[in-house]
């Protein structure tokens, strides 16, 4: 009988052992692959743990709301097969210059389902015209792996390693950018890993190292709009894809030029900003005097006829408004504003004054439902062409009430973000680029876009 407390002790000592063992595992300890606990304590490999509820495939990812405008340093970017560019960080994705940001595993879900998600090194859309089968994939790299994606769809056999599908090129990359043929010799992809450069001939296969001594080390890499990219942290600088040149005035902040941040500091050059931006314009319109305004989120740029740039916020000239126009006309000195589902219009002047009465209704002084992507009106006219989705419609301004006739498909773009009329006829702004039409006619019947424009160069006089 001696022996029984003895025995009793030994057991409370391994009971509380394993109650304090599976308390760890449940509430602090690293699981047996050495991924975070759901309290966000990090892995074996430092990594930072997730915390909250567990996503549509039964994966923990952290709950904290992340904002782009607090200066996020992007882990990839890359433009899907729409044009469309994507900001990835960490376990989260953001779709186009604004908008919040939504878990990567909701576009791709197989990130997920093959490899336990928590950061994206690289991504890129390849240009292969050459051959169909690849051109215009989207290719991602985690770690040692590679997915290639066609319309968000997984391609059969991927993942794969990165030295089966790009042999030569390492293992955890820290950005990679497509770079077609027309700009450098071949259809290539730059690859970087700390300050390696890597060249690779898709066609061929060869790989050439390369010095970039003028560029910072890139955290990710962005082709946009026929330009070159280098992310380092929450700035960026424009390099020559061939030498990594970085010419002018860099790096430049990219909340400024690559996001929809006007209000995140006081200090930044407001009129550069604006005119140099690569975010689209929201809505651009001419008075009856000849001075063009263009609005951006906040902001908007005012063009005089002498061509002098001022630029301010919309609030402090439109402060019924407040920000975000959608679109935008001028009618009988007059600027007519649609902002979701409502009208607003205000007379031309100094300073411009808003009309007793507005907002009102969209659909009551147009005949149409809002939002609306674009309008305007050609001169001597009184005839307002309105562009909703993919159709073009005519409002009559000088008759009530007011009705839309004419509908017509719009068949070379499925999407306009602005457009204005003037003496050499329409500009259809889509992008960073527009694109120039002798009249509302020859836009809606066309059937091949003509040659682009860019907003920035040709209209604001920016020339990076």
């Amino acid at each position: 009988m001696k022996l029984l407390p003895h025995i009793l002790l030994m057991c409370l000592a391994l009971a509380l052992a394993w109650a304090q063992g599976k308390h760890q595992g449940q509430h602090g300890g690293p699981d047996h692959h050495g991924r975070p606990d759901q309290h966000g304590r990090p892995d074996q490999h430092g990594r930072p743990g997730q915390h909250g509820r567990p996503d549509q495939h039964g994966h923990q990812h952290h709950a904290a709301v992340l904002d782009r405008c607090k200066g996020l340093e992007m882990d990839a970017v890359a433009e899907n097969e729409e044009g469309i560019p994507y900001f990835f960080k960490g376990d989260h994705l953001f779709k186009g210059f604004h908008g919040k940001a939504e878990l990567s595993n909701e576009s791709f879900a197989e990130l997920d389902d093959h490899h336990h998600l928590g950061h994206v090194d690289a991504a890129f859309r390849m240009h292969y015209e050459d051959d169909p089968t690849h051109h215009n994939h989207m290719f991602f790299f985690l770690d040692n792996k590679v997915f290639r994606y066609f319309q968000h769809k997984l391609e059969a056999g991927f993942p794969k390693d990165i030295s089966e599908v790009f042999p030569g090129i390492p293992d955890h990359l820290d950005a990679a950018v497509e770079c077609p043929k027309s700009e450098c010799g071949e259809d290539s992809v730059i690859f970087f890993k700390g300050d390696e450069i890597f060249h690779y001939n898709v066609k061929t296969k060869a790989v050439e190292k390369k010095e970039f001594a003028s560029m910072p080390n890139c955290t990710s890499a962005f082709r946009f709009t026929e330009h070159y990219y280098c992310f380092h942290g929450h700035q960026f600088s424009k390099f020559d894809p061939k030498t990594g040149e970085v010419h002018g005035r860099y790096p430049k902040e990219a909340r400024d030029y690559f996001m929809r941040c006007s209000k995140f500091r006081d200090d930044g050059d407001h009129l550069e900003r604006e005119r140099c931006s690569r975010v689209h314009l929201d809505a651009i319109t001419s008075d009856d005097a000849g001075n063009i305004y263009a609005f951006r989120g906040h902001h908007f740029i005012r063009k005089y006829d002498n061509d002098t740039l001022t630029s301010d916020t919309i609030e402090s000239a439109f402060k019924e408004l407040h920000s975000e126009v959608d679109a935008v006309f001028s009618y009988q000195d007059h600027l007519y504003m649609i902002k979701d589902n409502h009208l607003f219009v205000y007379k031309v002047g100094e300073p411009h004054t808003h009309l007793d009465g507005y907002p009102k209704p969209v659909k009551e002084e147009l005949g149409i439902e809002g939002p609306i992507n674009a309008a305007f009106v050609c001169q001597d006219h009184h005839i307002v062409h309105i562009i909703k989705g993919t159709d073009i419609y005519d409002v009559d301004l000088s008759v009530t009430p007011r009705v839309p006739t004419n509908k017509r498909p719009i068949s070379v773009l499925r999407k306009v973000d602005a457009a204005m009329c003037g003496p050499d006829g329409v500009k259809v702004i889509r992008g960073s680029h527009y694109y120039h039409f002798e009249s509302v006619m020859q836009f809606a019947v066309a059937r091949a876009l003509p040659e682009q424009h860019r907003v920035s160069l040709e209209l604001f006089g920016c020339d990076h």
